[in-house]
């Protein structure tokens, strides 16, 4: 029972830690928090219109093809940080899957470019 206690031992303190760090954060900002923000905090922040209106009315599709266009672009190059991790295990066929794959990435970074689909006006 003495070698079962020792062994969990860390893991009882780290689990009693995280939730009462997690206890104390919460009560915190309970304790501390804006009851009333000011209109500034609550007014349109990225996506152009007040977030609290009606849903049905007419909205800047820009804003969401930039966004689109920023998550599948940081996604794509986000495949690149292992492949350059293992850079020096990996063979000829991986290497040239990953200039091509980078090659059809420019190719549509290019296009959108030229289709204006990056400009805010």
């Amino acid at each position: 029972m003495d070698a079962l206690l020792s062994d969990y031992l860390p893991i009882l303190i780290f689990l009693a830690l995280a939730i009462g760090l997690g206890v104390v954060l919460i009560l915190a900002g309970l304790v501390l928090a804006v009851r009333h923000p000011d209109p500034e905090k609550v007014s349109a922040y990225e996506c152009g219109f007040n977030a609290f209106d009606d849903a049905r009315m007419k909205f800047d599709v820009r804003f969401y093809l930039v966004s689109i266009l920023f998550i599948i672009f940081d996604l794509e190059v986000a495949f690149l940080f292992p492949w350059a991790v293992a850079f020096q295990y990996i063979s000829m066929t991986a290497f040239w899957s990953m200039i091509v794959f980078l090659g059809v990435l420019t190719i549509g970074f290019a296009y959108e470019w030229k289709k204006g689909a990056l400009e805010w006006e």
